[in-house]
């Protein structure tokens, strides 16, 4: 079974994707920490994005591991742990430019599909429902207000020792969606067969419950 959630970034949906899998005992597939880990290998080798052919060379030997044990996922970039690194401000400002990029879409939803063909699983993304599983078992899309995303953005940076306001993190977040929404391919979009759930007001584990519910009571 595929249960593919998306929304706009720092909506809650990778919280909620986690809780979900290890409610119902499905393996969880971060799609979003994928992306995250080709803009962190593009920055550290001092690639220009733009640079077809530097791209190609890196992506051929891109190898990505993702790990979820006792509630908490580790992603290995050719063999190293870069869990945190992945979330630094500097790879949040570069991740939509480079998730749009054709040769690192082909690469990274060629792997999501290999994964997500071997096990039951949820996968939370941008294009999940709409691209990458069209099919899914399950769609649903979740998002909130901008405040409350900012929040939520803004305690995960402070976790990792990086401090924004929340005026900044609002319109960062403004940016970033009309990146994801705009790109020409594979642009953040919900499915029309999505359920669409607003987590403004919601706690975490009433949106787990939401779903985790009504996947039980209403199972294909």
């Amino acid at each position: 079974m595929i249960i593919a959630i998306d929304g706009p970034a720092a909506s809650g949906k990778s919280t909620t994707a986690q809780k979900v899998a290890e409610k119902l005992g499905f393996t969880y597939m971060d799609t979003g920490a994928m992306y995250r880990a080709v803009t962190l290998s593009i920055i550290l080798e001092g690639i220009d994005p733009e640079d077809s052919r530097r791209l190609q060379k890196l992506l051929d030997k891109f190898f990505l591991d993702l790990k979820w044990e006792n509630g908490l996922l580790t992603v290995f970039l050719n063999g190293k742990d870069v869990t945190d690194d992945i979330r630094s401000v500097e790879v949040t400002k570069r991740v939509s430019a480079v998730s749009s990029l054709p040769k690192v879409r082909e690469k990274m939803v060629a792997i999501q599909r290999s994964l997500g063909s071997r096990t039951d699983c949820v996968i939370e993304g941008r294009d999940i429902g709409t691209v990458v599983f069209p099919n899914a078992d399950w769609k649903f899309y979740i998002t909130a207000d901008y405040k409350s995303r900012a929040q939520r953005r803004q305690r995960d940076l402070r976790a990792l020792g990086e401090n924004q306001s929340i005026d900044q993190m609002i319109e960062n977040l403004k940016v970033r969606d009309e990146k994801d929404s705009s790109r020409s391919l594979s642009p953040l979009k919900r499915a029309v067969d999505a359920i669409e759930i607003d987590t403004t007001h919601l706690t975490i584990d009433e949106q787990i419950k939401l779903i985790v519910n009504k996947i039980r009571q209403n199972k294909h």
